[in-house]
């Protein structure tokens, strides 16, 4: 498609873990200098991946009404005390897992990222949304010096993506119609929520998102307006 295809597009909405911030290696990382620190034996890669697997968990819980809302610090603390349980760490003390769980305020943007947002945003609004609470979403996009618009966090709507309502809100704040927005994301499910929202969508192919030992999403298996291999990619082709 050619960037008149989008012609009508006025603002983007950005997803965050993955897309737009390199989780695993910002958490493998952390977890490993704070673990060694305390001279507990841990692989922070495998933890890293672990929890991101209860993340997944936690919200599928919220969503299909198993259990009352909850941002996702709190779901991220809960699938922690799994995690480290699964992995006999759970002699971690309570002050170590509450810096664990910030963590997740603190994550590298991939390489791509910055520059292309500075593009993005002579031409459109750019908003995160994200399954992240508005005080984390804030804390990750000012440790990284990005200049986003606005953000978005799941605990505004108290909807998890890719509930419907999370994108329709994002909608009516932004003061657009939702054929006005594109999502753009590195996970087909969060597209597809969005097009049953009325989004347009942009898939960014992240295939380092779960580390170098594992492979990312299979780009074939998803439906998508725009296929791109980063933001600076985005920009271009968006004009």
């Amino acid at each position: 498609m050619s960037s008149s295809d989008f012609g009508n597009v006025r603002a983007l909405t950005f997803d965050m873990f993955g897309t737009t911030f390199d989780w695993w290696t910002g958490m493998s990382d952390q977890i490993a200098d704070l673990l060694s620190e305390k001279a507990v034996p841990v692989d922070a890669g495998e933890l890293a991946s672990r929890w991101r697997e209860q993340f997944f968990v936690g919200l599928e819980r919220v969503r299909t009404g198993q259990r009352d809302w909850a941002n996702l610090d709190v779901i991220h603390a809960e699938g922690l005390v799994q995690v480290l349980h699964d992995l006999g760490l759970s002699e971690v003390p309570d002050n170590e897992r509450q810096e664990l769980v910030r963590a997740w305020h603190r994550l590298p943007a991939w390489a791509d990222v910055p520059e292309g947002v500075e593009r993005l945003r002579r031409r459109f609004t750019i908003c995160a949304l994200s399954n992240g609470g508005f005080a984390q979403i804030t804390n990750l996009v000012k440790n990284a010096g990005l200049r986003f618009d606005c953000v978005l966090g799941a605990d505004i709507s108290r909807h998890y993506k890719p509930d419907i309502e999370i994108y329709r809100s994002a909608a009516e704040l932004l003061d657009v119609a939702p054929e006005e927005v594109m999502m753009v994301a590195a996970h087909g499910w969060d597209l597809d929520g969005a097009r049953a929202a009325g989004f347009r969508t942009a898939y960014v192919a992240r295939p380092r998102e779960y580390g170098p030992q594992r492979t990312g999403e299979n780009p074939a298996h998803v439906h998508c307006d725009l296929f791109v291999r980063g933001f600076g990619e985005l920009a271009d082709a968006l004009g």
